[in-house]
């Protein structure tokens, strides 16, 4: 994609980063929601946007476009004077190639934000994501795809390649809002504000098929729905506005249920299992309580696929699986290290580790310790590994964690990212401690959006000598 018609490049752009604190003067600025401007977009941006500049030199992050468009960007967040403006485009005065008409209906301005890329062809979203990852790994790590084992491409699911008009229904997880009159929706972007729908195209068929959008949820601040992968499980967990009571809930197929607290904010069980039953890498996982599990059915094993064959797991060897939390690398580590090998596991989330532990209870050599990465790989005496992976918060590792891994001397370390920016900050970190990225493959696991999930494979720089 040519960038001729823009000075900006998204790595070098300081209005990415947090604004500083405004004098007390300049914060009555005058808001400029509402305004219009006419601008040549330029290049995308991590986040679902795209950058262009107004006449006056403010850049806009701009949604609902694509790089090369013209277009009239009406300002949704910013003020005179400010660092950067967010705009949407409202109208399209000259269309890039990649445009489609958006397959679902609530897609657009103002409408709802679950989606970023409804309106690009599928392979243009995919390559728009490679170039968001290539400027993070450029500006934030110094690296060129070339330099990250990285031939560039963006890899679909299995079975996502579909024809022009359909949507992956990939979403096994929905998280609805509720309106006060008791309709679900989804929010609009950066906002508390719902937009009522009636079916999520991206929705997976085992969420669909529970007809949440039907009913009437008087008295709930939002309902999270999950259908496992692997087995017919349905959950709901319902979260009320204080002081409301629970409704039946009565859906079109059968589910448990589980509320969340207003004192304490944890999820307790109303009908039903507790857990579901998620199937991947040959076994079942049991997740508790709304826990974290990949959101795409194929997810899991395509992830697991892509560590173990970069990590190449030997019998005997000593593995780490850090931020673990229902055991998904564990297992399949200890699977293939066999008899003599062994796999520490850490993961902070208490309920998440009661499952790792019970889904791991057939390998004696696997332990599940919990609490924070940083505070307990310190105090396990481990002073070497030989393979470790890490899928860390959207946050990242951090530098103190990555020196930690990087001092025990693995072989080969896993990293799995959900965010390219963090990622690439940590590949920085892991080459001052001497690692250097062997290869790094790039999944479109969240299609219409502009997430992207990556699985890095580092190794000593010395082996490249």
């Amino acid at each position: 994609m040519s960038r001729s018609h823009t000075p900006l490049r998204i790595w070098s752009h300081p209005a990415m980063q947090a604004e500083p604190n405004k004098p007390q003067a300049e914060s009555q600025a005058r808001s400029l929601v509402g305004e219009e401007y006419e601008v040549e977009v330029g290049p995308v941006a991590h986040g679902g946007h795209c950058i262009a500049r107004t006449d006056e030199g403010q850049v806009l992050f701009v949604r609902h476009t694509l790089p090369g468009e013209r277009v009239v960007a009406r300002v949704t967040d910013g003020e005179e004077g400010a660092r950067f403006l967010r705009a949407d485009a409202v109208s399209v005065l000259s269309a890039s190639k990649d445009r489609i008409e958006a397959p679902c209906p609530y897609a657009g301005p103002g409408r709802c934000g679950g989606c970023d890329w409804q309106h690009a062809k599928p392979g243009a979203q995919r390559r728009l994501k490679g170039e968001v990852v290539a400027e993070q790994l450029q500006r934030l790590a110094g690296l060129t795809p070339e330099e990250a084992g990285w031939d560039g491409t963006v890899l679909p699911a299995e079975g996502d390649k579909l024809p022009a008009g359909q949507v992956p229904q990939w979403r096994t997880r929905v998280q609805y809002a509720v309106t006060p009159e008791g309709q679900a929706g989804l929010r609009r972007h950066r906002s508390h504000e719902v937009e009522p729908i009636d079916h999520c195209m991206i929705a997976a068929e085992g969420v669909s098929e529970l007809g949440i959008e039907k009913r009437d949820w008087t008295g709930m601040e939002s309902v999270e729905a999950i259908a496992a992968t692997g087995s017919q499980d349905r959950q709901v967990i319902l979260t009320p506005r204080p002081g409301a009571r629970l409704p039946l809930v009565e859906l079109d197929k059968p589910v448990s249920v589980m509320r969340v607290e207003e004192k304490d904010g944890g999820v307790h069980r109303v009908h039903g299992r507790a857990f579901v039953r998620e199937r991947a890498d040959g076994r079942t996982h049991r997740v508790g309580s709304g826990g974290f599990w990949q959101v795409h059915p194929k997810a899991a094993d395509t992830l697991v696929t892509a560590v173990m064959q970069g990590l190449l797991p030997r019998k005997g060897e000593m593995a780490l699986d850090l931020y673990c939390g229902v055991g998904l690398f564990a297992g399949a580590l200890a699977d293939r290290l066999g008899d003599q090998g062994a796999v520490l596991g850490i993961e902070s989330g208490k309920r998440a580790v009661e499952d790792a532990r019970h889904n791991l209870a057939a390998f004696d050599r696997v332990r599940i310790e919990q609490g924070k990465v940083e505070a307990v790989l310190p105090r396990t005496g481990i002073t070497e590994v030989d393979l470790v992976v890490l899928d860390p918060p959207r946050a990242g590792a951090g530098r103190r964690t990555v020196a930690q891994i990087a001092s025990l001397d693995p072989r080969r370390i896993a990293y799995v990212a959900c965010d390219p920016a963090a990622l690439a900050r940590d590949l920085g970190y892991f080459r001052d401690g001497g690692y250097r990225v062997r290869t790094l493959r790039v999944f479109d696991l969240f299609p219409m959006t502009s997430h992207v999930e990556c699985v890095a494979i580092l190794e000593p720089a010395s082996k490249a000598l």
